[in-house]
């Protein structure tokens, strides 16, 4: 069960960094972006002051803005990084957009443990359940902490939006599909931390998205009929 929570913005794109840990300090690092020595001593800071064990990174997906702090995190505290391996194509194709706008690209010599749809990580008293959400990149996972009703949605889904699929390898249909499918059938009262931007719920995203809306009426009629 979760005792602590705190969302860090970090880099030029401001992405959330989400450290949750349990009552005994034993603690998850979603999309570590440091990328300045003063971001990185914000996590560190934390990370002694409330008196953590980090024990794990999950990535919500491997845009540069969302790992910019992996591979040091990962030297520093020897701790396993977890994504889906269909983002292996963001980290070999991003670094060439990354130089055109004139950016560092991030170190990827991390090494990762695969994770898929259905997959749970247990950390202490956390457990998070991968939940595969192609879209925004091939390899988009949301991880959902059933007993706290929290899902970190990394760009996948923000509030009063979706993630762009403009980039390489992003897929508009996919995304739809997999928050309709995946995201919008879980309860309404379900706590989402976004990879960018405020939280909010399932409840809101459903009834306010306006990028939902169009698709929700048809989807919610299919249902009906299945119900006859």
């Amino acid at each position: 069960m979760i005792k602590g929570a705190r969302i860090l913005r970090f880099n030029a794109f401001q992405s959330n960094c989400v450290v949750i840990w349990d009552n005994q300090g034993k603690s998850v690092i979603f999309d570590p972006g440091f990328f300045e020595d003063e971001e990185r001593e914000q996590l560190y800071s934390l990370i002694k002051e409330e008196k953590l064990e980090p024990e794990a990174t999950l990535l919500t997906h491997s845009h540069f803005d969302h790992i910019y702090g992996v591979t040091r995190l990962q030297k520093d505290l020897g701790i396993p990084v977890y994504m889906d391996p269909a983002d292996k194509y963001i980290l070999e194709v991003q670094n060439e957009q990354v130089r055109a706008i004139n950016l560092e690209v991030p170190d990827t010599t991390f090494t990762t443990t695969d994770v898929k749809d259905g997959d749970i990580i247990t950390v202490g008293e956390l457990s998070f359940k991968a939940i595969s959400t192609p879209g925004h990149t091939p390899g988009g996972v949301c991880w959902y902490d059933e007993e706290d009703k929290v899902i970190i949605s990394g760009d996948t889904l923000f509030a009063g939006c979706i993630g762009r699929t403009d980039l390489p390898g992003g897929d508009y249909e996919a995304l739809i599909t997999s928050i309709l499918t995946k995201l919008m059938r879980l309860d309404g009262d379900i706590d989402v931390l976004p990879g960018h931007g405020r939280y909010t719920t399932i409840a809101d995203e459903r009834q306010k998205n306006p990028f939902l809306q169009p698709f929700n009426e048809p989807y919610e009629e299919e249902e009906k009929e299945d119900e006859r």
